[in-house]
């Protein structure tokens, strides 16, 4: 059994290494993602595909962590990730996300609020 707290941890240092295998690792089968802008939920596929484009295209990811709380079955986050592009852009993105875990620690549901003009530098170093 992993806790919420544990699961966040390994996500986000996992997201900063940019262990692709490691995050791929965590998230259940059927996860749920949103993120703000999408029309809908995605799948675990389509939700693993943004995470890949995101490493690829940023050298480096750093989290300034603002607040975590913990709730039955999962927690919430407010933070800053800060990532520089590989083709020299930068972010500072502020985001409120909040995950779900079931009891073995795997992750279930992300819903992941953020402004998506934000990230409009990267997405110019497709």
């Amino acid at each position: 059994m992993t806790g919420p707290l544990a699961v966040a941890d390994r996500l986000f240092a996992a997201i900063e290494a940019g262990d692709y295998p490691a995050i791929d690792a965590m998230w259940a089968d059927d996860v749920a993602v949103w993120h703000s802008g999408d029309a809908g939920d995605n799948d675990r596929v389509g939700a693993l595909k943004v995470i890949r484009w995101f490493l690829n295209v940023t050298a480096t990811r750093r989290y300034v962590i603002l607040d975590r709380q913990v709730f039955d079955g999962g927690f919430v986050q407010q933070h800053v990730l800060h990532a520089d592009g590989t083709g020299g852009a930068s972010i500072a993105l502020r985001v409120c996300i909040v995950i779900k875990v079931d009891g073995d620690g795997a992750i279930t549901r992300i819903d992941e609020y953020f402004d998506p003009a934000d990230m409009a530098p990267l997405m110019q170093q497709r």
